[in-house]
């Protein structure tokens, strides 16, 4: 693997070569390009000429006064035009990026945060929020009492701040505010922190550098994670327990589309073995802040998306989580993925399945959420394979409607996942850790950057442990 790595690196570092024509103004354009950027020059010469005189117009009546016969009604249409033109003129001038849509995506980004691709240079600015109602059944499937309480949580608000040096070089980032407020670092009470924080070098449709605080490549919702993009009040359990998002760290990668597909490559910064538990694989994110980097992790995707309504691919993870004197623990995380969208209908599915080593090593140098040492043993093992799939079905019962701007869809997803679907020898299997979730509910958009979302999910585990809940959203972007 170390020779993966480097062969990774090599690679990566000849790609660095092209940052430096990246970053220098281009100086061939393609016709097209031009003819293009010449008619928008035209048009917005078009629009300030006739702001102008517009307001040459409104300025001579006003200086009329009331002796010229001026009634306040036509200086008001009059302000009211320059206003129409004004914002049909600073939409030219900003471009695609002032208008966002849920079904748009580039370079792996969400619609919001992809906004900055479309700006012609300068600023971007977008964001998103979503507010969680979670209503649990008072008694889990056992019958004893859940001991939980119903929430309404403002779960985040997101702001998204891009900047386009030029048609080569540019930066974005995700800014999170979670839970409403900030807990001293406690991800439960709140906190603020980046998500992701990077530079683009663009150099070809084929092949562009990326270095940063990037969202490692894996799954759906890692990347795509903006309220009004998926189904469902809260984020797929699979792609929160097996894929443990949100998942970003340091790293520096190359990215790209050639023909019918598109791909992403990096070298990051490593999980944190010492914190791998018997649930889920969330707690061993670094998240880029004094990142351990003794060791290093690859991360690819390659993904099927020039056929239209289809996005069809698989992507890895592979790195030693074994950090400071910790020596051991590769953890390989795998997962097929496809969504397919036809007239209304969409359909969506992903399996991942983990591989760990030296998962007894791991359960020696385990530490608890303080930073202490905390032994796992019986039961609360690693697991050596962990496995989660899904499988979801959604239709827009408006779209044989015509034309709308207004979406609702029922929809329902059903999950498994096993996070000790094999432990290693002289250790137990917890019962709670084989799930089953049924979410059933209900999808709609008013508009295409707002989604109400109503469901209720039926947690099964052969512990009998399970406490189903009903879950009420809403989120939104722009």
């Amino acid at each position: 693997m170390e020779a993966v790595l480097r062969r990774a690196g090599r690679i990566i570092g000849v790609g660095l070569l092209g940052v430096g024509l990246a970053a220098a103004p281009a100086t061939h354009v393609k016709a097209a390009e031009t003819e293009s950027e010449q008619g928008l020059e035209r048009r917005v010469d078009d629009l300030e000429e006739k702001i102008d005189q517009l307001r040459r117009e409104l300025e001579r009546l006003r200086g009329s006064g009331a002796g010229g016969g001026v009634d306040s009604t036509t200086l008001a249409e009059l302000g009211r035009r320059i206003e129409v033109l004004t914002r049909d003129l600073e939409r030219l001038r900003i471009g695609e990026a002032a208008e966002v849509s849920v079904d748009t995506s580039k370079h792996g980004f969400g619609p919001a945060a992809s906004k900055i691709y479309g700006t012609k240079k300068g600023l971007s600015v977008g964001g998103y929020g979503e507010m969680l109602y979670q209503a649990p059944a008072s008694r889990r499937d056992d019958g004893s009492r859940s001991n939980r309480s119903e929430t309404l949580d403002f779960l985040r608000a997101v702001l998204y701040f891009g900047y386009k040096f030029n048609d080569r070089v540019l930066f974005n980032s995700e800014i999170e505010y979670e839970h409403a407020t900030t807990g001293a670092g406690d991800e439960e009470e709140g906190e603020v922190s980046l998500e992701f924080a990077y530079l683009d070098f663009l150099v070809h449709d084929s092949f562009n550098v990326r270095t940063g605080l990037l969202l490692a490549p894996i799954g759906f919702v890692n990347e795509l994670h903006e309220p009004p993009v998926f189904h469902g009040a809260r984020r797929p359990e699979v792609e929160t327990q097996i894929i443990p998002t949100t998942w970003r760290d340091n790293g520096v990668g190359i990215f790209g589309d050639f023909g019918l597909w598109t791909y992403r490559a990096y070298v990051m910064a490593p999980l944190d073995g010492r914190e791998f538990n018997s649930l889920n694989l969330r707690s061993s994110r670094q998240n880029g802040s004094r990142s351990n980097v003794e060791d290093l992790a690859i991360a690819v995707r390659l993904d099927l998306t020039g056929v239209p309504g289809l996005l069809a691919g698989a992507s890895i993870y592979s790195g030693d989580s074994g950090l400071d004197s910790f020596d051991g623990g590769r953890l390989t995380l795998v997962d097929v993925h496809v969504d397919w969208k036809w007239r209304g209908l969409e359909l969506r599915g992903l399996v991942s399945q983990g591989i760990i080593s030296d998962v007894e090593t791991i359960n020696d140098a385990h530490l608890d959420s303080d930073g202490n040492a905390d032994l796992l043993v019986g039961d609360e093992t690693v697991g050596e394979r962990l496995l989660g799939w899904y499988g979801q079905i959604a239709y827009d019962v408006l779209s044989p409607l015509g034309n709308s701007d207004q979406q609702l869809f029922p929809f329902v997803r059903y999950e498994r996942i096993d996070t000790q679907h094999r432990v290693p020898p002289g250790f137990d299997r917890n019962a709670s850790t084989d799930r089953t979730v049924f979410t059933g509910g209900l999808t709609y958009r008013p508009i295409p950057n707002i989604a109400i979302k109503v469901d209720y999910q039926n947690f099964d585990n052969d512990a009998g442990t399970g406490t189903n809940q009903y879950n009420v959203a809403i989120g939104y972007l722009f």
